[in-house]
């Protein structure tokens, strides 16, 4: 009896033993941690350097989720920096960077380089976003603007002096104009809608402050009752006390339609909703940290777009961007193998179709 007792003490022991001994933290077994809303605990193991580089459009989404990360993996060390789509994928193409996050998709000379360079890029589309047009909050006379009058104030061939040009009720003011400058996709893609037919670009006069520094510009509007300014929409939430946003005339439905996530989702906020995306050194992706964050980026990317004002994209583009990394399958999905701009919806251009063979 007594002997029985005794081995049932062992061999609980034994059991509580066991119990307690895990596995060892390294970043092989932490990098299959990948479960939405899974408790990371703390993986203090795996350290490292990420650069991130690029759009200030993009910077508070690749911030989120820097800090999300940050909590389960503390030693890892993510520079995000927002210079510009246009300067993000420059040092991406230098080696510069590990992520490159851009509001606009690769253009075909950008792609020129990354192929000189030996580089090749997981293309990752990541949140909806709305160019938001925005006016000083003390402004009492825009509440609405059409395409057409976008053109009147922005192009360099228009070039409206004062508020009066663009309306004979209006206070016969100068426009000063505060707008993202040449190496931001933002720029690029305002261009794209108020310009490109015509082949004209924006405005460089006295009248007009450039910069990639979105927090300049809000500052602008914000000082000056007779400004006028654009920037992602994150920008403007940010700051929606302080500045007023202008509704936009829909070419196709001829509503007034306000930027808010609602209007940016459904595409009502029109033409400019548009899709974010990151561009992954598929060699960097190759180190455990960056594997590590851009696995987590994408698990959490619900969360993190929302965290950070923006629209998600829908559920099945996420997958096909996990299945596009599974698959090694690097590339530009809105160029074809010519160079030529594909177009259209991010749901009909982001197929594995699409991608250079």
């Amino acid at each position: 009896m007594i002997r029985t007792i005794l081995n049932l003490v062992i061999l609980t022991s034994l059991f509580a033993l066991a119990a307690g001994c895990g596995s060892p933290k390294t970043a092989e077994n932490s990098s299959t941690k990948t479960t939405p809303g899974l408790d990371y605990g703390d993986n203090s193991s795996l350290s490292g350097n990420i650069t991130i580089e690029g759009s200030s459009t993009v910077e508070p989404i690749s911030n989120r989720a820097k800090e999300k990360f940050n909590g389960s993996f503390p030693n890892v060390n993510i520079s995000v920096s927002g210079q510009g789509t246009g300067n993000g994928f420059k040092a991406l193409g230098a080696k510069e960077c590990d992520v490159s996050d851009a509001s606009r998709p690769i253009k075909q000379k950008e792609l020129e380089v990354c192929k000189s360079t030996g580089i090749n890029f997981y293309e990752i589309p990541v949140a909806y976003d709305g160019l938001t047009i925005v006016v000083n909050k003390e402004n009492d006379f825009v509440d609405e603007l059409t395409v057409e009058q976008l053109k009147q104030i922005f192009r360099e061939d228009t070039a409206a002096k004062t508020w009066k040009d663009v309306n004979d009720t209006w206070p016969d003011k100068q426009i000063s104009i505060y707008a993202p400058g040449i190496a931001s996709g933002t720029h690029d893609y305002f261009v794209e809608v108020i310009g490109k037919k015509d082949g004209k670009g924006l405005r460089a006069d006295e009248q007009t402050m450039l910069s990639e520094d979105d927090k300049a510009l809000v500052t602008g509007v914000k000082g000056d009752k007779f400004a006028i300014g654009f920037f992602g929409f994150s920008y403007y939430d940010a700051n929606k006390d302080e500045l007023k946003a202008v509704s936009i005339v829909n070419p196709i439905s001829t509503k007034s339609v306000a930027p808010s996530m609602a209007s940016i989702e459904s595409g009502e906020y029109a033409p400019f909703s548009r899709p974010l995306f990151i561009y992954v050194n598929s060699e960097s992706y190759q180190r455990a940290e960056v594997k590590e964050f851009v696995d987590y980026y994408l698990q959490n990317i619900v969360e993190i777009v929302k965290d950070a004002s923006y629209v998600p994209l829908p559920a099945d583009i996420y997958e096909s961007a996990k299945a596009r990394i599974m698959k090694d399958l690097p590339g530009s999905h809105y160029l074809d193998a010519e160079g030529n701009k594909r177009e259209g919806p991010v749901t009909e251009v982001y197929t594995e179709a699409n991608l250079p063979k």
